[in-house]
Parts: C-alpha cells; structure tokens; sequence
C-alpha cells in the first residue's frame, strides 16, 4: 500500500471544549479538562481532534467572537495549558487540529476599536466601512445570518460596518493587503506551538464584493436551509456578493503556502456558499488549496438514500483532485440520532450512522458525544444561551440543544462538573454516559471503539474511490475500490427490514465492526432494522 498523508482517510473528533469537562468547577469547560480526558478519547480510535475556539473572547457567540488571536481566554486556561495539551497529544499519537475564524473579529479586538474611532487612522481600512445611502439606510440589501441587516452604523465614524454574523463580529476587509498579513502572522504564532491543523471557519466568507452590489432575491421554492432555517429572511437571498468572492482564492492559496512551510500540518475548509459543493471542489483544487473542505450538505433533515447518494456523487462529479470531508453533526445543528431518527434516537440507528458515515470516501469529522448516541438535548427558553436561538424562538430553537455538556457518569450533571453547568445535562443524558456504556459491550460506545479499529484495517474504506448501486429506498450501497480490491457497504436506512437483489459475484462477509450485520440468500442481501453488511466482490 502506497504512503498516503496522515488526513487521508483520518477520522477527526471535534471537541467544544465550553462542554467537554470541567476541572475548575466553574460550571465550564476547559483545556486541562480536554487533558484529563485525552485518554478516553485515544481509547475512541480517532486520528486526530479539533478543538473549538478557546481564545480570548467576549463569547457573544461562545468563542467565534475573538478578541485576541494569540491569547487564551481565562475560563479555558492559559498557555502553559495549551503547551501541556499538544504535548499529550503527541505523546498519545492524536494529531492537534484547532479552529482558526479568520474572517471577523469581535468588536473588542483592538483592531476594531482603532478602526471605529475614525476615517483616517492606522486601521481605517482594516474593516468593511461604507457610506450611508442619500437617505441614511445601509450601503445595500446584504443580511446577516443571526438576523436583520448585515450592516450597523458606528456614529463616531459616520459609517456602517459590515457583519455576516452578530453585530458583535465586524468582517475584516481582506482586500487590504495589510489585514491578509496580518491573519497569516495570528495563523504562524499557532503552527509554531506545535499544532497539526486547522479547522477554517465560514472560510469563503473573508472577501465580499468590493462594489458592495445588492443581492438578487431568492424564489420561495429555491430557498434550502444549510447552517440556516429556510424561514430565516437569509435564506431569501442569493448570496452571490457577500462571500465566496475570486479573490479569496488568492488568499487561500497564500495560507496554504504557509502551511507548506511546516510540513504535515493540514487545512479543513468550513464552506457554505450558494453551490456548497462546487466551493468544495473549487477550494481543494490541485495541491495549492486547502487540503480538505467541508459543507453542511449533510448536516440537514433530508436522511434518505437518494439524498445521501445525490450530495456524495454530485461532490464525486465536480471534485476531480480534491479531498472531501463529511460530518453529520457538529456544534451548529440538530444532533444526528435527533435528526435523522425523527424522534427515535436509537442505539441501533446511531450506531448505523456511524458506519455509513465511515465508509464514505474522505475523511470524518464526528462531533463529541456523537460517539454515546445521544439525542438532541430539549431546553427550556429560560435555559438557552444561544443569541441565534433566542431570536429566532420557537420556530429555531438555537444551537444549545447540541451543545450541552458531555455526561461522563450517570450522576448530578453527568460528572461534567460539581458546579451547576453552563447549559443543563439533560436527563435523558444520563443512562447514555461513559461510565454507564464502558460496562456494556455492545453499547453505542464501545460498537464505535470497534467500528474505528476495524475501518483502520480496510484500506478500501480509507482510501478507495466509491461507486453508489441502484437501490430502493431505504437502502444505501456503494462500492469501494482501493489497489484492485472491491469492497460492497450497504445499509439500511429505516427502523424496518429491507431486501436488496444483488447482480454482483460477491465473496466473504467482512465482519468484525460491532453494526448489526445482513445475511446473503441466494442472490438477495436480507437487512434488519438499521442493519449494514460489508462483503468482498469477486
């Protein structure tokens, strides 16, 4: 077998580290928590983490709102903790992957407060300022996703400020060749801490169009949620001007250079543009751009085999040379066994997620807890701590539901922390914790631990090109080729039994990955409920 790069094929455990474990008892996650429970997340078989932002923050949007890109904020821990953490990894063979938000700042970076001031200091142009329209309403229709207009009038400077996000997050202006600079140095400080990789979000949306033209309106029956609900006044646009511009390929390629200087280190795009898709192919082109990118084309309600294989051959079509990553649950939407399941979050299902999803062609990003089955949390209003949730209530209900903190045991806040957590453990939590599933080996958990050791011995399923078969609903089937080896994954979609006639000379089962498996009759594959089988071809 030919060497491949280490993030071919890796399997990446995100971590949210507000949620993860709590070592202070301040009801917060924090870096020495993700320390002290690194062993359990070797024990989980994965290649490599991703740690959510932990800089210094005013955490308007938990992190994502940064105040200094060199800087760890207090609640999470200090540097020397960061240097204990990359030191542990190392040691444990986990590669060390943080997220990098190089688009906006939080209004509190010292940048955004010299170029607030006024039109001609220093960092005046650092920021997307614009002039009022003749009768004083912004520069034009652009929206942020978090509500309203995507402009906000700073009256010390007579301008607004543009804002993708919350009106906290003011957008860089990426065409200042000193901002573009700048962003690269923030990113250096951190590949020379030792770092393996990063997470890149909303990494389409550092350049906007320097004409600052109207977006067209976007038909009803055009309108598709992906990071957004469809009744989110976002989603009525085409965002053709506001982000995803052809000069941020430029810069991707320049950030890329960088990374080349540090060999083995690794890009993961976060991209969401009106062709999610096509921006995946685009910004993993040849060997100048990111290495991998990723969308939120999974990351939505539809959960049939037809969509799954749509999403994945029409990436196949359009990505000629590039890598994929795929993820059905991370921080910002409904967890998987929630969504998917509509309202049966079944052990059997989450386990067959995680199959489907790791026999995909790419690489894979699985979300903590993610690896315990666990259901989307239900809060209360009074409970939320989301500002996308608590303006858009109760149509969205925010992204607290998927964040609440990891249940480790069964007990008062699932030994998360003895101090009441930031957002509440649910009690439906509680009986899916680790210390509740490391006693049963056929659990959630320990299927995953097995599923990751047995994946890691199939090369066809790490590297291997895919080929969907014609199936009905609900099956799923594809065949994976590596070296001249074929492998056949199907599975079944649905809480009920399916058959599927076969046409192909298939050899031994493949067992050994902890999923209720099929059986072969004749020339037709019998799957129970939420059940897959992997056999040889030939």
């Amino acid at each position: 077998m030919t060497e491949q790069p280490w993030w071919r094929g890796a399997v990446i455990y995100q971590i949210y580290p507000r949620s993860f474990f709590d070592t202070n008892q301040d009801g917060i996650g924090d870096l020495p928590g993700i320390i002290e429970k690194l062993d359990y997340v070797a024990s989980l078989g994965v290649d490599a983490i991703w740690i959510s932002p932990f800089f210094k923050s005013p955490m308007k949007d938990f992190g994502y709102d940064i105040s200094d890109y060199r800087d760890i904020d207090p609640m999470f821990g200090n540097m020397t903790d960061f240097e204990r953490l990359v030191e542990k990894a190392n040691r444990l063979g986990i590669k060390l992957m943080i997220d990098q938000v190089l688009s906006h700042t939080s209004d509190q970076h010292a940048w955004f407060e010299e170029s607030r001031q006024c039109k001609d200091n220093p960092k005046a142009d650092w920021y997307v300022w614009a002039d009022a329209k003749a009768d004083g309403s912004p520069p034009n229709n652009w929206l942020s996703i978090f509500g309203g207009s995507a402009w906000q009038w700073e009256p010390r400077r007579c301008q607004y400020y543009l804002h993708n996000f919350l009106v906290s997050q003011p957008d860089l202006n990426f065409h200042n060749p000193d901002v573009r600079q700048a962003v690269l140095d923030n990113v250096e400080f951190w590949l020379k801490k030792g770092v393996h990789g990063l997470r890149l979000d909303a990494i389409n949306f550092c350049y906007h169009d320097a004409q600052l033209r109207d977006n067209p309106a976007k038909p009803a029956h055009e309108r598709k949620g992906r990071g957004f609900r469809e009744d989110n006044p976002y989603a009525f646009q085409y965002h053709y001007f506001n982000n995803t511009q052809p000069e941020n390929l430029g810069f991707i390629e320049a950030l890329r250079a960088l990374l080349d200087r540090y060999p083995g280190t690794v890009s993961l795009g976060e991209l969401s543009s009106e062709d999610s898709l096509a921006s995946m192919a685009e910004y993993t082109e040849g060997n100048k751009r990111l290495h991998m990118g990723y969308s939120f084309e999974l990351l939505c309600d539809d959960f049939s085999a037809a969509y799954i294989r749509q999403t994945v051959e029409t990436l196949e079509n359009k990505m000629l040379d590039g890598w994929p990553c795929w993820a059905i649950s991370n921080h910002d939407v409904v967890r998987a066994a929630s969504r998917w399941g509509k309202g049966d979050a079944s052990p059997q299902l989450a386990k067959l997620l995680l199959a489907m999803l790791c026999s995909l062609r790419g690489s894979i990003c699985l979300y903590q807890g993610e690896e315990l089955g666990l259901p989307e949390a239900e809060l209360a209003y009074e409970d939320l701590q989301d500002p996308y949730g608590i303006t858009f209530w109760p149509n969205f209900k925010g992204r607290d539901g998927c964040r609440t903190p990891h249940p480790w045991l069964s007990t008062q806040h699932g030994g998360f922390s003895s101090h009441k957590p930031w957002l509440p453990v649910p009690d439906a939590h509680l009986p899916l914790s680790v210390e509740a599933q490391e006693q049963h080996p056929d659990s959630v958990l320990n299927c995953y631990r097995k599923l990751m050791k047995w994946r890691k011995a199939q090369p066809a399923l790490l590297f291997g090109d895919i080929q969907f078969i014609d199936t009905d609903e609900p099956i799923l089937a594809f065949v994976r080729e590596w070296q001249g080896e074929q492998l056949l994954a199907c599975f079944n979609l649905s809480g009920e039994a399916a058959t599927m006639a076969i046409q192909q000379s298939l050899g031994e089962l493949i067992e050994g990955h902890g999923v209720t498996t099929g059986t072969i009759v004749q020339n037709t594959i019998h799957l129970p409920p939420y059940a897959c089988l992997f056999a040889r071809l030939g």
